[in-house]
């Protein structure tokens, strides 16, 4: 081997040697690393442990406590804001000393200011009337993510906030500010412990790295993130609550209108504030055509530099690198990063801007940049100006900040601004980085050092955070009975003969339509109401059209000519269906823009329901005379309608329709048929039993329907049997029926009128026919101290219809030695009532064409109607289908 070739093997040995020392000496650091990341992992476990003990001790401090202690951190750094702030700038090398001494009195003064007074500490909310109470509990431990711009003062800020809601906070500082931030936590720990509070109440992470930054996230209750964006989405990676914020790229827009030297030096004093290290400080100005230029002179004349194109692509080049914030230019002065970029500025500058045209990764000025770097645009108009903006804040900066200067009366273009920019802080004719942090530029804006960006930024908040976000709120909500109610026509005359009585009231009226049916029209009695409006000199028109179960055409053809004749009184005269058509007719004649579907819509509570139709300013009175005995809706606010389309019945709900006046005039109801007498009598009967055996029912309806039950078991066989010969039983029944109406009108009805009003829509049966061939079946359900499913009111404490039924027959005097014997004597009453009125027990009898099978084919469509319909929800027992189709097919 010649001597050459043996050199060079000695050679490549000797390097072979040297490399596997290397690797081993790497090796060996890579382990030692490792168990001190293991052991450091494992002291903080440790010291959680105890931080969680303290923190529970915390938790039990009385309001004063935490507040005293909260005053003396607060004075006390305040005190060292000037020491903290040379510190900071010395270690990180970011900023300017002075500016950073006012964002750590910002941190201690303002923040202790706005949360002074503020409850943190137990009951914090009370109203025993509503029976509400709010108590506010601690997280826990805050997990105190710290970055290298801010170093200081949000250390404070965090911690206070901390400190007064009784949460322990341990900081995860920045390495590169790792001496400052664990310098401010000591003395916020020894002034902390000083006014009482535990011994590790405030704690900090001695070598800060990501891994032990993850590990506090992921054992602590809830990371209060302040930094990049890697730390901001690791935070919200934890497994735990985390609030952190989102970059800023606050664009600021300079319209025509607005005050130039105000703008412009708004714009240098937030710029240059800590040399621009806010995150929501301005990065571009867009500045209208019309004043560009005053513009550029303003920022030339207060000491700024414009680029020129060569050093544009200089610094652009150096503003990124690696496609990320060159971090070398974060918090440093102008004239600093100009040198660095390799450009020659001869005197002292206080922003350098970039004239530039587009937004996006090709244009390194449009991004945040931390620094007093600014892009500045010429803009042709306002709204290409915001949409501009836009591109900015979508671009680099989501649900940061945005601002507007321009002339304050402006408010279109405020408000387009604002409608616009989808940001948190959306801020008018004021420096972005003193106007961001609140309190100083608008009082109501909270002072805050985290600042959110919604949904937008990726962030859990939007606003700027403060002391509630750091509360658990415990609601303690006790029952309360929903307010009841009765409503009830103003006015309600009764008597025979009073007509002409009572219509004194309406002697200002000038036009009257009447709203009737062909009958009432053809056989003259109408006649009894238009004499008494000719002797009083009323102009009337006669709507005499409306239809058996009015349909929504019949309404509209009435409405025409309701409409055409601009009455300022209406007169509802005659059963059921002309009542419900008046009322529908006099709700859309008042309010045109009523829509029917709307009006349909169920509700659960009537006071809480979406669809609202107050009536202001009446165009017309509404008086109802009923000439039947049974549907009260001269005194209810209730109406049903059919669809002409889906043939489906529409019971409609609102105050809104409660007449203004009822006139009740048993003239009016002699000459009844007697089919007419019994189906209307049992309808008023069923109003009663359910009005009483409802949720909603109180004292007021209470008396009201057990009179109605007196009134009808007393008189309607009469009024039945006797006719018109009968004076005193029908007279009174027409007060049962009204009496029953008063009852339902404010206690509601129950699943007995649901299913009869998809049953007699179905089959062509009465209504008061439906009711009959349901009540008993519906009491039988009701009775029951065991439903499966109880009804939901407020007041409605447990099932109490069973003892509700037998109060009616104690009050009717049927006997029975206990409940159920009381129940059974009821039932049988009502069954023995309508067999005096000729009412048959069952469906078979009455609709004896109609077979079981063809029946009960037809019933599965009405099971769900019946389900869904309004009166279904006052209901005592809330009601399965199954259980509504086994009622159904059990009184064929």
């Amino acid at each position: 081997m010649s001597v050459k070739k043996r050199k060079q093997k000695s050679k490549q040995k000797t390097l072979s040697v040297k490399e596997e020392k290397n690797k081993n000496k790497n090796k060996k650091k890579f382990v030692e690393e490792k168990n001190k990341m293991t052991n450091n992992l494992k002291n903080l476990e440790q010291f959680l442990l105890k931080v969680r003990k303290d923190q529970n001790t915390y938790s039990q401090f009385s309001q004063e406590k935490v507040d005293e202690i909260f005053k003396q951190v607060a004075m006390a750094l305040n005190k060292e804001r000037i020491s903290l702030a040379k510190m900071a700038v010395q270690e990180t090398g970011m900023g300017i000393v002075e500016d950073k001494v006012i964002k750590n009195h910002f941190a201690t003064e303002f923040i202790y200011n706005k949360y002074k007074n503020y409850k943190t500490c137990g009951i914090i909310e009370e109203n025993i009337d509503a029976g509400i109470k709010k108590i506010a509990e601690p997280i826990g431990i805050i997990a105190g993510v710290i970055p290298t711009t801010n170093p200081t003062s949000t250390t404070i800020f965090k911690a206070l906030l901390a400190l007064k809601t009784r949460n322990a906070i341990i900081f995860s500082p920045h390495p590169r500010a790792k001496n400052c931030t664990i310098h401010t936590a000591k003395i916020i720990l020894e002034i902390a412990k000083k006014f009482g509070a535990p011994e590790n109440i405030i704690g900090w992470i001695d070598e800060p790295s990501l891994e032990m930054t993850q590990f506090l996230m992921q054992n602590c209750d809830l990371t209060l993130a302040t930094g990049g964006p890697n730390m901001v989405l690791s935070a919200y990676s934890s497994g735990k609550p985390a609030i952190g914020v989102g970059p800023g790229n606050t664009p600021a827009v300079i319209d025509e209108t607005a005050d130039i030297l105000m703008a412009v030096n708004s714009v240098i004093l937030s710029k240059t504030f800590d040399n621009g290290v806010i995150c929501a400080s301005e990065q571009s100005v867009l500045v209208h055509k019309d004043i560009y230029q005053k513009v550029k002179d303003e920022f030339l004349y207060r000491g700024c530099y414009f680029l020129s194109e060569e050093e544009k692509q200089k610094l652009g080049k150096f503003i990124l690198k690696e496609n990320k914030l060159n971090a070398n230019i974060v918090g440093q002065s102008a004239n600093k990063i100009a040198q660095m970029a390799g450009i020659s500025i001869d005197k002292p500058t206080k922003i350098l801007i970039a004239e530039i045209d587009k937004v996006g990764d090709d244009e390194p000025f449009s991004v945040e940049k931390l620094s007093p770097i600014l892009g500045m645009y010429k803009i042709k108009s306002f709204e290409e100006g915001v949409e501009k903006a836009e591109n900015l804040v979508n671009f680099a900066g989501k649900g940061h900040t945005s601002v507007l200067y321009t002339n304050p009366l402006n408010s279109e273009r405020i408000n387009y601004f604002g409608n616009n920019l989808k940001t948190g802080r959306i801020l008018i004719n004021t420096p972005s980085s003193q106007g961001a942090i609140g309190d100083i530029f608008n009082f109501y804006l909270e002072p805050s050092l985290t600042l959110g960006c919604g949904s937008w930024g990726g962030n859990s908040v939007s606003e700027n955070v403060g002391v509630k976000h750091l509360l658990n709120i415990k609601t303690i909500a006790q029952r309360r009975e929903n307010m009841l109610w009765m409503q009830v026509p103003p006015k309600i005359y009764f008597k025979m003969g009073i007509i002409k009585e009572a219509f004194k009231d309406l002697k200002s009226k000038k036009r009257a339509f009447i709203v009737t049916d062909k009958f009432l029209s053809s056989t003259g009695i109408v006649k009894k109401i238009t004499s008494v409006l000719d002797e009083m000199k009323i102009d009337y028109k006669i709507f005499d059209d409306v239809k058996p179960d009015p349909t929504i055409e019949n309404i509209n053809l009435g409405l025409k000519q309701l409409k055409e004749f601009e009455p300022d009184l209406i007169i509802a005269f005659g059963g059921g269906s002309p009542m419900d058509a008046s009322k529908i007719m006099w709700l859309m004649y008042e309010k045109p823009d009523t829509n029917f579907q709307d009006l349909a819509m169920t509700f659960m509570d009537i006071r809480k329901r979406v669809y609202k139709s107050e009536i202001e300013n009446k165009k017309a009175y509404f008086v109802a005379i009923p000439t039947t005995s049974g549907t009260g809706s001269e005194v209810t606010p209730f109406a049903v309608i059919t669809d002409d389309k889906t043939k489906q019945k529409y019971p409609l709900a609102d105050y809104a329709l409660t007449p203004d006046m009822a006139i009740l005039d048993a003239d009016f109801v002699l000459d009844m048929p007697k089919t007419l007498t019994a189906y209307s009598g049992i309808d008023a009967l069923t109003h009663s039993l359910e009005a009483y055996a409802s949720m909603l029912a109180s004292p007021y309806t209470d008396c009201m329907a057990k009179e109605s039950m007196a009134i009808i078991f007393k008189y309607l066989p009469r009024s039945y049997k006797n006719g018109n010969q009968d004076l005193e039983a029908r007279e009174q029944m027409h007060y049962g029926a009204n009496l029953a109406g008063l009852a339902f009108a404010n206690s509601f009805l129950g699943l007995c009128h649901s299913m009869a009003h998809k049953l007699g829509n179905a089959f062509g049966i009465a209504h008061g026919l439906a009711n009959a061939l349901l009540i008993t079946e519906i009491i039988k359900y009701n009775a029951t101290d065991c439903p499966q499913r109880q009804g939901i009111f407020a007041q409605y404490k447990y099932p109490n219809a069973k003892q509700r039924y037998a109060q009616i027959a104690d009050f009717l005097g049927l006997g029975g030695k206990d409940v159920d014997q009381k129940i059974e004597n009821l039932i049988k009453a009502i069954d023995e009532l309508k067999e005096k009125v000729g009412i048959a027990q069952k469906f078979s009898i009455v609709k004896p064409e109609i077979t079981k099978q063809e029946y009960e084919a037809r019933i599965e469509e009405l099971v769900e109607q019946a389900f869904n319909d309004q009166c279904t929800g006052a209901n005592p027992v809330y009601p399965m289908m199954d259980d509504i189709r086994r009622i159904y097919k059990s009184i064929f």
